[in-house]
């Protein structure tokens, strides 16, 4: 098949929906072998089956992010079934959303722990293979409330923020091997995480946008896909918001 990512291997979080099952067939239909990962296997054999159709091969693999035994299993599994890891993409997310003062240390703690530190074990699992191949892309799927907060996401927009701040810290770790590490600030995007806003919200938000419309998962998919390629190689520690002039 071809494309730009021929003999890449690729592992993408929070792969059986939404943006994670966009950037899945973006990166294998570039040519990348692709590790799809979830808690959902039902899901994930629908998405492997899609990749099938346009000629791309997928791994599934049942991961829980919030599960640092999982994290670590499933790892080496990936390791062993796929080899290397070139490219990483840090999707996984959840929402616990509620204001500070209702907010109870669950919604915390779930949150920082799937979004965040789920990020930094995979993340950690995964990047000493890219440093002996001396080739490598970390793309994390960050939120333009990360950049500009939002009432009742304290919890989220914390996480989000934090993926900023570690992908530009690994930036500068990793880039005398030949890694780069970039995340991506996706706007409204119609999901199904954003599926559950009443019409007055969903008018509220597209009264933002200077594009006029909500995002799609092919728009944070193609964005994906660009920075995983080798036209990206002198791209690390950016934030690339994709949003239609949410926040500028």
């Amino acid at each position: 098949m071809a494309g730009t990512l021929e003999g890449k291997n690729a592992f993408v979080t929070g792969a059986s929906q939404g943006i994670g099952r966009a950037c899945a067939l973006a990166l294998a239909k570039a040519g990348a072998r692709v590790g799809l990962a979830a808690r959902n296997e039902a899901k994930l054999q629908e998405v492997a089956a899609e990749i099938a159709a346009v000629g791309g091969t997928a791994e599934i693999f049942v991961l829980d992010v919030s599960s640092e035994e999982s994290i670590k299993t499933v790892a080496k599994d990936a390791l062993g079934r796929l080899g290397p890891v070139h490219i990483l993409v840090n999707n996984a997310g959840i929402t616990r959303d509620t204001l500070l003062l209702r907010m109870k240390r669950s919604d915390w703690d779930e949150v920082i722990q799937t979004n965040l530190t789920g990020m930094f074990l995979l993340t950690q699992a995964f990047v000493s293979a890219m440093m002996k191949a001396r080739w490598g892309r970390i793309i994390s799927i960050s939120s333009v409330v990360g950049e500009t907060g939002q009432a009742g996401q304290a919890n989220y927009a914390a996480s989000k923020a934090g993926m900023i701040g570690f992908t530009k810290s690994l930036a500068r770790e990793l880039a005398s091997r030949g890694i780069t590490a970039n995340a991506v600030a996706p706007g409204y995007i119609e999901t199904a995480m954003t599926a559950v806003l009443d019409e007055k919200q969903r008018g509220a938000m597209l009264g933002q946008i200077p594009l006029g419309r909500p995002g799609t998962d092919e728009d944070i998919a193609a964005a994906v896909r660009f920075l995983a390629s080798d036209e990206a190689g002198y791209i690390t520690g950016h934030v690339l918001d994709v949003n239609g002039g949410m926040y500028m």
